[in-house]
């Protein structure tokens, strides 16, 4: 980029910052910004991703599933993304996801999640369990998150648009890892986007940085003891990074920033601490210095902040004890606690809800629950029952003609502007059920029996992601049919005497 379009006092500030590493700091917006790729190992492991990449990849050294890619490579153009194989992603923006301690099982709020590229992280590592809360207060922006998030194949999300706010008056003390992306100045991203640069001349800092300390202590309020946040940002500010930092520590004594615990075989050089000296408080902030800040002429990859902080000390509340976590509330026994989500399997006419009996791992033999609830058409169940999916009629909910599956545990969700609840399963429409593309991606293909394979670097590839008809073997069995690409699923087709009926989601189709 141009230099000479970077602002004077951003400069001045910067050569403050750097001191002799400021020529270097200079020198790397003269070079290209890096493109990125994370493998989504929701559906693949990145041993076996680097074994099927159609592209040439280098890896990321500080990030276990991310790669480089060429800039004049497409990958939101082939196959393997609609399959959701990876999300495309700056490589410095994959630092705060990846180290976010998230354990199978852990209740996760992403707060300002649109659109999407950590909340897709976290949902791996969650691996289908626990709950994942991910919001974005903008409803258009977490039309995105939802996308992303089905794409992913994310089987146990709740996608919000609600300001943290709202939020924090029905999640005090719920979460046990909560991720804050926040709204920031973007000076780390001027490389790649220097039209960022004006809204920094509009706003600067200052603006952001009260805007940050309004969404803080939200987050600080949902978070339980022992638990912990991972604030971030792309900025070099130390207004709003180590500033916002202070806030918290000055005024949540119980929070503190910690040492943040690198991934195995990751190669973390060129990352620098944090400097509490930035700031013009005389408040105690050492602890400041274990955050992480990331700068282009240091690494390969634009600029990003990264700060660990716990809620309350002592190791006997850490959410790596699983006695300690919250407990794990299953929607047969809702109506029996208070403040609950009451819905289990609801009536299609009036919403009116009713409590399930526990069906633990069920079987997917639903003779018993097609007795107790005609709302769910025996259409719906032949369907389910086709999968090896494990899917627990206790957690079935009905809205309308939609069925979903629900995560385990949720408070009560009443009032709140909710896209998605769970996994969408599908619609049922007079007589017959129809899967919904997130539950297509949310399946491994050999969880349903009837599918088709297309080759990825095929044509009839191509013309299934764009809606079009494909020929298929003659001795396809009539139903629905499971289109997948080297073992991947894609979608939907309806077979009907030897036709093929693309069921692909238009709105998702490749242009």
């Amino acid at each position: 980029m141009d230099i000479s379009a970077l602002p004077d006092s951003f400069l001045s500030r910067m050569q403050e910052m750097l001191g002799t590493e400021y020529r270097a700091f200079l020198e790397s917006y003269s070079r290209e910004h890096f493109s990125g790729l994370r493998v989504n190992t929701l559906k693949v492991s990145a041993g076996k991703f680097e074994s099927l990449s159609p592209f040439e990849l280098s890896k990321v050294r500080w990030i276990p599933n991310g790669y480089y890619f060429k800039n004049d490579i497409t990958p939101a153009k082939h196959p393997f993304y609609y399959a959701g194989l990876y999300y495309i992603q700056e490589p410095s923006a994959m630092t705060p996801a990846s180290l976010l301690p998230v354990k199978p099982g852990d209740k996760v709020l992403d707060l300002c999640a649109a659109p999407g590229g950590k909340t897709t992280e976290l949902g791996a590592k969650l691996d289908g369990t626990g709950v994942l809360i991910t919001n974005d207060i903008s409803n258009s922006r977490a039309k995105a998150l939802l996308k992303n998030v089905e794409l992913s194949g994310i089987r146990n999300a709740v996608v919000i648009s609600e300001p943290p706010e709202k939020l924090s008056e029905r999640f005090e003390g719920y979460f046990d890892c909560i991720l804050v992306d926040a709204p920031c100045s973007g000076e780390g991203m001027f490389r790649k986007q220097p039209n960022i640069i004006k809204n920094w001349e509009q706003y600067g800092s200052g603006y952001y940085a009260d805007l940050q300390r309004q969404i803080l202590p939200q987050a600080v309020k949902m978070l339980k003891e022992g638990g912990y946040m991972i604030y971030s940002t792309c900025t070099f500010s130390p207004l709003e990074n180590e500033g916002s930092l202070a806030f918290i520590l000055e005024s949540f004594p119980q929070m503190h920033v910690v040492p943040i615990e690198k991934n195995e075989g990751c190669d973390y050089s060129g990352f620098e601490q944090a400097e509490p000296g930035y700031l013009k408080s005389g408040a105690d902030c050492d602890e400041i210095g274990n955050a992480l800040r990331l700068y282009p002429h240091r690494l390969d990859g634009e600029g990003h902040f990264v700060a660990l902080l716990r809620k309350g000390s002592g190791e006997d509340t850490s959410i790596h004890s699983d006695d300690d976590r919250m407990p794990y509330i299953s929607l047969q026994e809702i109506g029996k606690t208070s403040g609950l989500l009451k819905t289990a399997v609801c009536d299609r006419a009036d919403n009116k809800c009713q409590n399930t009996d526990s069906t633990g791992d069920f079987p997917n033999d639903y003779s018993m629950v097609r007795k107790k609830y005609k709302q769910i058409s025996d259409e719906t169940f032949d369907f389910l029952e086709k999968l090896s999916m494990k899917v627990d009629a206790g957690r079935l909910w009905v809205k309308g003609d939609y069925v979903y599956l629900v995560p385990d545990g949720l408070p009560d969700l009443g009032g709140l502007r909710i896209l998605r609840t769970g996994l969408l399963l599908g619609e049922m429409k007079k007589g017959r059920f129809e899967p919904s593309q997130a539950l297509a991606m949310a399946l491994k293909a050999d969880e349903y029996p009837l599918r088709i394979e297309l080759e990825p670097e095929g044509a009839e590839v191509i013309r299934y992601l764009k809606c079009e008809t494909i020929d298929i073997p003659d001795d396809t069995p009539d139903g629905y049919v499971l289109a997948c690409t080297a073992g991947f699923p894609l979608g939907w087709g309806k077979v009907n005497g030897g036709r093929f009926k693309n069921r692909y989601l238009p709105g998702w189709r490749m242009m």
